[in-house]
């Protein structure tokens, strides 16, 4: 089973989600790299950061396979180096 969890709650377009890590995953100091396929509204990959950061770790960036930038998620991510291989306009 796993150990003990912390956990980040956060909206979405269509309703409310939470996230929960492992506390033991991310050691103080420890820099993680986010990789997910699309970034939408950035509450997903906020609701990392938070989590990630909550245990004293640093995010270095954000990677996404594509990015759908009529949603703006990117303004959520503001301050983090954010990469996105495909840009969805419409």
């Amino acid at each position: 089973l796993p150990g003990e969890v912390v956990t980040a709650e956060y909206t979405l377009e269509y309703g409310a989600e939470k996230l929960e890590m492992q506390r033991s995953s991310i050691q103080p100091g420890a820099k993680a790299i986010v990789i997910d396929d699309v970034l939408a509204t950035g509450g997903t990959a906020k609701a990392v950061a938070n989590l990630v950061e909550s245990l004293g770790g640093k995010i270095a960036g954000f990677c996404f396979f594509a990015e759908l930038d009529f949603l703006n998620g990117r303004k959520m991510l503001d301050g983090y180096d954010v990469f996105s291989l495909l840009h969805y306009d419409r």
